[in-house]
């Protein structure tokens, strides 16, 4: 089969088209035929030789993704869950080797679940990673309530998209950053606020935040810690903090996650396809790039400037 092997860390350079065995499965796991998978920062990440980069570099050869949704070809003896031919969606084996950047993925059946009929590949393989983290972030690292004030960073990109559509499900009174490019796309996502985090200091305008989102880091953490309210929660994705960071946020009593790792969850994936199902999120595809040109797809995520997701379409 077609896979995109990372020879080495570094440069995009080093993410090379190969001939490689197909996977085979066990007992507890299905094999999909992949329609579709997408990118986000933290391949991006990796690629480079951050990230999981330690976690992968023992592995032969390395292939990065997380992110698919295509069609069951193959079934392990024990799994009763999916069927040949069902569409399923999930991200796979994270925190681990996904290797999802390939015409076949082996999966763990307890990782995916169905298409749901009315969204395409693309757009479902765009969703599982950002979703999951939103919803992980909302409800089981921090618990975001009815009427709650949150602040979500990085509003127009990949997890701040679907992160504002899945909190005003939750019925959130949600504020979300971006540069003024975006604002009308932050509002249109149902955000009831919008600051441009290039002309307006965020930590002059609010106060009594209830919850924050922060997927910047370093120094955004440390203002975001002062909006927030005493007891309030902010959830942090990114690395980077400082112990100093780490002091100011427990002298405010805050419910703090310094570092959010999303897993993957077929049962989280099971709300995120009735979400999307119903219309309630709807995540936003930037650009759809050829398999063989993975290499402008990890170029565009890594501009840090991307509307929504980029997605890779495989067959």
């Amino acid at each position: 089969m077609k896979a995109i092997v990372l020879e080495k860390f570094g440069g995009v350079e080093n993410l090379e088209v190969q001939e490689v065995a197909k996977p085979t499965i066990s007992k507890d796991e299905i094999l999909v035929k992949v329609k579709a998978f997408s990118i986000n920062p933290v391949d991006v990440k990796t690629r480079s030789g951050e990230a999981l980069a330690d976690i992968l570099k023992g592995d032969t050869p390395i292939i990065l993704g997380w992110d698919i949704s295509g069609t069951i070809v193959e079934v392990g003896k024990e799994v009763d869950l999916f069927r040949v031919n069902d569409e399923v969606f999930g991200m796979v084996n994270f925190v681990g080797h996904g290797k999802a950047y390939a015409e076949y993925v082996a999966v763990p059946a307890e990782q995916l679940t169905r298409k749901p009929d009315n969204i395409s590949h693309v757009e479902a393989s765009a969703s599982p990673l950002v979703a999951l983290t939103a919803w992980q972030a909302f409800t089981h690292f921090g618990k975001l309530r009815q009427n709650d004030k949150i602040l979500i960073h990085g509003a127009s990109g990949g997890v701040g998209h679907l992160a504002i559509q899945i909190a005003k499900y939750l019925g959130a009174y949600v504020i979300g950053t971006s540069s003024a490019k975006n604002r009308e796309f932050v509002l249109e996502l149902g955000a009831d606020e919008h600051i441009d985090y290039k002309t307006e200091p965020f930590e002059k305008r609010l106060s009594n935040i209830d919850f924050v989102l922060e997927t910047i880091g370093y120094d955004n953490f440390k203002k975001s810690v002062s909006v927030l309210r005493e007891d309030g929660t902010i959830i942090n994705l990114p690395s980077g903090l400082t112990e100093e960071y780490e002091r100011e946020a427990e002298r405010k009593n805050l419910n703090a996650c310094y570092f959010m790792a999303v897993y993957s969850s077929g049962s989280d994936m099971k709300i995120i396809a009735d979400l999307l199902e119903k219309g309630i999120i709807k995540p936003h595809i930037y650009k759809v790039y050829d398999f063989n040109q993975i290499r402008e797809a990890h170029l565009q995520v890594e501009t840090g400037s991307t509307k929504g997701k980029v997605v890779v379409v495989v067959s």
